[in-house]
């Protein structure tokens, strides 16, 4: 059972991660499977527990930038711009790791992604344990990211040995990830940061990510619930649900329900308020055992490009 987070449970965390044990806390994105970044053996622990394929890298969450150079090879002087913008906050960055750091971390690669939450929880967790936490989405592998702790209790359950609850996310949505390893910056998992806000500060990013290192997120199908999931934009919208109307349907629309479906959900045509809300929407029809959920797919507009990301990985699994 979820603990909630106070300054002794918080201290009781960080001993555990010093243990080489598994924490899941809070981010103000989603929340995060965490083990001493420093310690392979307990990083194993988390590719076991979610199932996670061992190339597929980890971000490590830091307390502060200063911390940077401990886990990077070089910093360069745009990831500190971009740090002094956005962190503490939902950005991931994508440099050279140092030598020393394990590349148990880093899916075998020679870079690495680091960022500093902006949670109470975490940044008190990282404060007290005083070093990295590697820490992935605290869910199964693939499958839809939680954003409350008893999202984490209902699927991990007791193979963690401690969840620290700070309440719902409040983004909801994973964080952005930009590159700073190549000749220009380039986003490789869009996020709530939007690619425009990372223009302002660096200029006109690349587009081309051919040959991008591997990150946390970005496999064809990721985020999905075990129900069939089918995503239709609002014209083919209609389309799709008379399609599946003989099948126990469940819907997340941007608008009201309309006809006779088994469930329907409603989500605000606000991003950042609809994105805060999906991951928990898609968990509660999913638990019903329904045949097909159909997702209102929201315009092809900047403001919606982090969760059409993740909508249409989430519908390549079924």
């Amino acid at each position: 059972m979820a603990t909630k987070a106070t300054k002794d449970s918080i201290r009781r965390a960080a001993a555990i991660l010093r243990d080489g044990g598994l924490v899941a806390f809070p981010t103000e994105t989603v929340y995060g499977l965490g083990a001493d970044a420093t310690n392979a053996h307990a990083v194993r622990r988390i590719f076991t527990v979610k199932g996670r394929p061992p190339h597929h890298p980890l971000i490590v969450h830091i307390g502060d930038v200063s911390m940077l150079e401990g886990w990077a090879r070089q910093v360069p002087d745009a990831a500190r711009r971009l740090a002094r913008e956005f962190w503490p906050g939902p950005l991931t960055l994508i440099l050279e790791r140092a030598a020393h750091v394990d590349t148990e971390v880093t899916g075998g690669q020679d870079t690495i992604g680091l960022r500093v939450p902006a949670h109470p929880t975490a940044l008190a967790l990282l404060h007290a344990f005083g070093a990295g936490i590697a820490a992935p989405s605290a869910n199964r592998f693939g499958h839809v990211s939680p954003t409350t702790a008893a999202h984490v209790d209902a699927e991990l359950g007791d193979e963690v040995d401690l969840v620290l609850d700070g309440g719902a996310c409040n983004v909801g949505i994973e964080s952005t990830i930009v590159d700073l390893t190549s000749a220009r910056a380039r986003v490789l998992r869009p996020g709530s940061i939007g690619r425009a806000a990372v223009e302002r500060v660096l200029g006109a990013l690349a587009t081309d990510t051919s040959d991008a290192p591997r990150v946390s997120g970005t496999l064809l199908s990721h985020y999905a619930p075990r129900t069939r999931l089918v995503v239709a934009d609002a014209e083919r919208f209609a389309a799709t649900l008379a399609r599946e109307r003989h099948r126990r349907v469940g819907v997340i629309a941007l608008r009201a329900a309309t006809g006779a479906l088994a469930v329907w959900r409603s989500l605000t045509p606000n991003p950042d308020d609809y994105g805060r809300a999906l991951y928990a929407a898609l968990r509660e029809v999913d638990a019903l055992g329904l045949d097909v959920i159909v997702v209102e797919l929201p315009p092809d507009e900047p403001a919606w490009e982090a969760v059409r990301d993740r909508l249409a990985r989430a519908a390549s699994a079924a």
